[in-house]
């Protein structure tokens, strides 16, 4: 039995770590980034910024002074129990974020969208939103916080099956070379895109290609990981380097998922995530709790096809 105190207390320790704590594999994606950029101006924008996640660390303050729309990602072993329920974990996640925000602290960002009312803790109506994944086996939880800016980085675009590859590359630049040139995102990003499904489906697999895969990681697929790294190169390829500046080095990573569709369409959707990537994972379960990095969201199980 997983207690309801021990999710609380988890989901306010992966809030604070998600807003100061840049994950480690982001940081080297960066670091690689720094070494190949030619840009006088954009190497000393990732130079600051590196030096800014130091103090940030080291301050113990939010990386970013917006600390975005904060979220959760609930996997669960399908053997799990925990006190209370479903509604008990979601309350305590709830609590959490109140928390969070007052402590971290975390700016308050949400807001009713027509009367603009600001409850000042980033809890309101389907706020944090809570993603949710299941797995065979196993008696624990993974909680994943992610910090996911809220304005722009995201674009959609219905496709048809004939524009193929060329199509999807097409809105890839498209998205990208907008976003940089008005200020629709943070770059240097990674840019997750979703491929099939239906629209919602499609947006919320770009979102989490994003958001919960790993640099350097690549889909299982041989011929999507190698679309994959195509996009990074062609995203840097733009002449755009981090935050808009001049450069060659817009994109950390490139991730793709993909979901059967229609057989009359191809739904597209890309997001960036930031510059400052805020994520954190801890798997719960009877034992204790367990801090790591990566989330391990895109498993077997979650990508499975056919009849089982």
């Amino acid at each position: 039995m997983i207690a309801a105190q021990a999710i609380e207390e988890a989901g306010l320790e992966l809030m604070r770590r998600a807003a100061i704590d840049i994950p480690d594999d982001f940081r080297a994606g960066i670091v690689e980034l720094h070494a190949s950029e030619k840009n006088e101006l954009s190497r000393f924008v990732l130079e600051a910024q590196i030096e800014n996640w130091q103090a940030a660390s080291e301050d113990r303050r939010a990386m970013c002074a917006d600390t975005g729309l904060p979220r959760f990602f609930v996997k669960l072993g399908n053997e799990a129990s925990i006190e209370g329920g479903f509604v008990a974990l979601e309350r305590a996640l709830r609590r959490a974020t109140a928390e969070a925000t007052a402590t971290v602290p975390l700016r308050p960002n949400r807001v009713h969208p027509l009367s603009r009312a600001d409850s000042n803790n980033n809890v309101g109506i389907r706020a944090p939103e809570i993603d949710y994944s299941f797995e065979p086996g196993g008696d624990w939880i993974d909680i994943t916080a992610v910090h996911k800016g809220g304005l722009f980085g995201s674009d959609y675009r219905m496709l048809f099956p004939g524009d193929g590859r060329d199509g999807i590359k097409r809105f890839f630049l498209d998205v990208m070379v907008q976003f940089g040139r008005r200020g629709l995102a943070c770059q240097p990003a990674i840019v997750g895109l979703g491929i099939g499904g239906s629209k919602d489906i499609c947006m919320t697999l770009g979102k989490q290609a994003a958001c919960l895969r790993q640099v350097g990681d690549r889909n299982p697929d041989p011929d999507i990981a190698a679309f994959e790294d195509e996009l990074k190169d062609l995203g840097n390829s733009i002449g755009l380097g981090p935050m808009g500046f001049g450069g060659s080095s817009a994109v950390v990573d490139c991730q793709i998922e993909v979901a059967h569709t229609h057989t009359g369409g191809m739904p597209v959707s890309v997001h960036s995530f930031c510059l400052s990537s805020r994520r954190a994972v801890a798997r719960l379960s009877p034992a204790g709790i367990e801090y790591r990095g990566d989330p391990r969201w895109f498993t077997d199980y979650f990508r499975r096809e056919g009849v089982e």
